[in-house]
């Protein structure tokens, strides 16, 4: 039977949170592996990985296309409801509502790569992230995010930055800029107000 999360507290959620330096393999993955196609659309000829021709859905099963965020610098994070930095959801959704207007997207992507720690269903992590962080910033369906299953975003993402792209647990960042280019990676330990952070998401607006 499953378990809601929504009534969950902040105390239940860090017990179960091992550090992304642990080394715990992600859980195995469920989806398709990319076709050579789909790796060719991420990346232009120069290495930079342009991410607009790529598409999610929804928390709630809509189509969710990258490029709805054409113009706008998106911080995508992966996410958990049940890890010791679940936390961050707090620190983001301010993020979210402190630069929404200057033209920043914070993307939550909720996955149960690390330690199976975002084992519910679509609905119960929705309502999980409104009742207990009052999130309001837009939400992917679960998805894979680690190995040769994960969503070919993430495979352009590693094509520009690197290793560093590569989430290692979860609430991970990557901030992409407003033409669509991955600029920098943070690790899941960086806060969401953290000053080289912010610092990454002023210089992003204001390119």
């Amino acid at each position: 039977m499953r378990k809601t999360f929504a009534g969950l507290t902040l105390g239940l959620l860090a017990a179960g949170c091992q550090p992304e330096q642990a080394g715990i393999a992600p859980a195995p993955a469920s989806t398709p592996v990319p076709t050579a196609a789909q790796a060719e659309t991420v990346t232009t000829p120069n290495g930079t990985a342009m991410l607009y021709n790529l598409d999610f859905n929804t928390i709630t099963g809509e189509p969710l296309p990258f490029s709805r965020f054409e113009g706008k610098a998106v911080l995508v994070v992966n996410t958990a409801s049940r890890c010791g930095f679940t936390r961050h959801y707090e620190g983001l959704q301010a993020l979210w509502s402190g630069y929404r207007d200057k033209g920043l997207v914070v993307l939550g992507v909720p996955s149960n790569d690390f330690g199976g720690q975002e084992p519910g269903t679509e609905a119960e992590v929705k309502s999980f992230c409104e009742i207990n962080y009052g999130v309001d910033f837009p939400l992917t369906e679960k998805t894979t995010v680690v190995g040769t299953g994960r969503h070919p975003f993430y495979a352009g993402l590693e094509d520009a930055l690197g290793e560093p792209a590569r989430p290692k647990w979860n609430f991970h960042k990557v901030l992409v800029g407003r033409d669509g280019t991955p600029l920098k990676a943070f690790p899941s330990s960086v806060e969401p107000d953290a000053p080289e952070l912010i610092a990454a998401i002023d210089q992003a607006l204001a390119g």
